[in-house]
């Protein structure tokens, strides 16, 4: 646990010398994210009641989850979503095998995941809450894929590159075929990427594909 506080400070004072990402500093994208973050805001709410409902019958306990995430510069935040798995899921972590290469876990039958929970992951449902992020200012409507603290304890320091930005509900790996890509070093270089061709009319072109990966493909798990 020292290890990863001193690997973390090191890195935050390291980048805090460089140039911040446009992205970060765009007044822009930040209004785009809050009427953004409103409006899901407003959707979430409008299924809260269903969900909570369907949750209750088929695997009683809260209904929103909360994880400590990575986000800008390391800086941890709780990350919020529709309970999707058994109570205490995290405890059973390690009985679960990971099908993931790299700095990832990924099940794609997890059995922690509860039934409701299948439909809300494959619907993208359970990310609704995330609105709640992107309107604090921890994460963006588009970024990177948010990593967990014990994830950001092995990177190398090629992988710090990928939290010059804010993490997003949706970015290049959930467009690109997320629930196939199971190599941390493919999901590092997509996130690279990302930071690379950013633009306002890039993150649309991203929200786009979302909804239609959504649609078309009824989400991913």
């Amino acid at each position: 646990m020292l290890s990863l506080f001193v690997r973390e400070n090191t890195y935050q004072v390291r980048v805090s010398r460089r140039p911040v990402h446009r992205s970060v500093t765009s007044k822009a994208k930040r209004s785009i994210d809050i009427l953004g973050a409103l409006l899901g805001l407003a959707i979430t709410a409008a299924i809260a009641v269903p969900v909570a409902v369907a949750m209750a019958l088929d695997s009683p306990g809260p209904l929103l989850y909360s994880q400590t995430r990575c986000g800008f510069r390391g800086r941890r935040f709780k990350i919020w979503k529709f309970r999707s798995m058994v109570v205490g899921a995290d405890k059973l972590k390690h009985l679960v095998i990971n099908e993931a290469k790299g700095h990832i876990f990924k099940n794609e039958n997890d059995p922690r995941i509860t039934r409701i929970g299948r439909f809300l992951r494959r619907t993208s449902l359970d990310e609704l809450p995330q609105f709640w992020n992107v309107l604090v200012g921890d994460m963006s409507l588009v970024g990177t894929r948010p990593p967990t603290p014990d994830e950001v304890a092995a990177y190398d320091s090629s992988h710090w590159q990928r939290l010059n930005v804010k993490p997003g509900m949706t970015g290049e790996w959930q467009v690109n075929g997320r629930s196939e890509v199971k190599d941390f070093e493919d999901i590092v270089r997509m996130d690279l990427d990302y930071q690379k061709k950013w633009s306002l009319i890039y993150d649309f072109n991203l929200i786009c594909k979302t909804v239609w990966v959504v649609l078309s493909k009824s989400g991913a798990c």
